[in-house]
């Protein structure tokens, strides 16, 4: 059984030069994090496109099961990017859903 793990985040920036540099920041260490977390299958993360009401960023993390979801969360480096993420947002929404 696939885990899809989603995530969305309210950033706290107001203004929208800063509101993208901090996206491009949780981006970027979310990315890096293929290849060195091996629990990882697939990851797709980025900000919000149409704006209004919606959230600004959004991760999909595909992993196998809830274990290897555990791992993924426990991994030193999954908790680095957690501590930047935390730096940048305002709230935060998730969901891991059996795929």
């Amino acid at each position: 059984m696939t885990i899809r793990h989603i995530v969305f985040w309210k950033l706290s920036a107001v203004t929208p030069r800063k509101k993208a540099v901090d996206a491009a920041g949780v981006a970027s260490r979310l990315e890096a994090l293929v290849g060195v977390v091996p629990e990882i299958r697939a990851l797709t993360v980025g900000p919000d496109v149409a704006g209004d009401e919606n959230w600004d960023m959004a991760l999909i993390v595909d992993v196998d099961d809830l274990d290897a979801l555990a791992r993924y969360q426990a991994h030193p480096d999954h908790r680095a990017a957690g501590a930047f993420i935390r730096t940048v947002v305002t709230d935060r929404l998730a969901v891991d859903l059996a795929v």
